[in-house]
């Protein structure tokens, strides 16, 4: 794949840093990006990465826009309340940049289409805002051996690990069950500062950036924590479980299920 003119213009300000180059471009181009959610962390993931030049994205969601979203979820606009956010997510990545391609998948992400869906892709980030999403990004990321970049805010404090199978520590290592229904509240309960989900979905975009391009420290086995009325980030070293249900040697979970009714949430 060589570079065209307006491809060189458009990226020549990261073409032109050490160690990326045209050759990192051009594995930009050749890689494909799934977004699961396009709210507050999927649509700053998504806008950067578009704009970097990711040559595949597909954003899935089966949400529609609503008027408490546009404080944080910055795809959307006034205008786009009550249309799908897919639809409104593919409009502004493709004024932002026309020469990536974006799939849009209307609906729920769940054990039925799960696989099929990830395996088209190189990497999964999760943009996801509840837990059996998450396990279930997780527990299919193991088993077809895809990079997942996970987040997750809360209030005013947010987290991100990278993983890889074979590599590092899952999601699972980190967090063996998900938490009771109720436990933990969500963010129409708790409440959420807007640019917490920026800085995170942002991380994202790094993480998958640096991965596509084997540059940099990745955050395998690694979870990074920030409170944004506190300064400065720490890390908190994740290791491998052993018995881990999914990603160890003998692992006990083998296939996908739906997780609403193991955390006694509705489905």
């Amino acid at each position: 794949m060589n570079l065209n003119e307006e491809q060189i213009e458009r990226y020549s300000r990261q073409i032109i840093l050490p160690n990326f180059g045209g050759n990192g471009q051009k594995k930009l181009l050749a890689a494909k990006v799934l977004i699961v959610g396009t709210g507050g962390l999927g649509s700053p993931c998504a806008y950067y990465l578009a704009a970097a030049g990711i040559g595949r994205i597909g954003i899935i969601d089966s949400d529609k826009v609503e008027l408490n979203n546009l404080q944080r979820q910055i795809l959307h606009s006034t205008k786009d309340v009550g249309r799908d956010k897919v639809i409104s997510a593919k409009e502004k990545l493709n004024a932002l940049n026309p020469g990536v391609e974006i799939t849009t998948h209307p609906q729920r992400l769940n054990s039925e289409n799960a696989l099929d869906i990830i395996k088209d892709y190189d990497i999964v980030v999760d943009g996801s805002d509840n837990f059996p999403t998450r396990y279930l990004m997780n527990d299919a990321c193991v088993f077809l051996k895809k990079p997942l970049f996970h987040a997750g805010v809360f209030r005013y404090e947010g987290q991100i690990m990278t993983i890889i199978p074979g590599k590092g520590p899952c999601y699972r290592c980190l967090f063996p069950e998900p938490p009771p229904a109720g436990l933990v509240p969500s963010c129409q309960e708790a409440g959420i500062l807007g640019v917490i989900p920026g800085v995170l979905g942002l991380l994202q975009a790094n993480e998958v950036i640096k991965y596509i391009l084997n540059m940099g420290e990745l955050l395998v086995g690694r979870l990074l924590v920030c409170n944004l009325l506190e300064p400065g980030f720490r890390i908190v070293k994740v290791s491998l479980d052993k018995d881990c249900l999914v990603c160890s040697e003998k692992p006990k979970i083998t296939k996908l299920i739906d997780y609403e009714q193991f955390c006694q949430m509705k489905r």
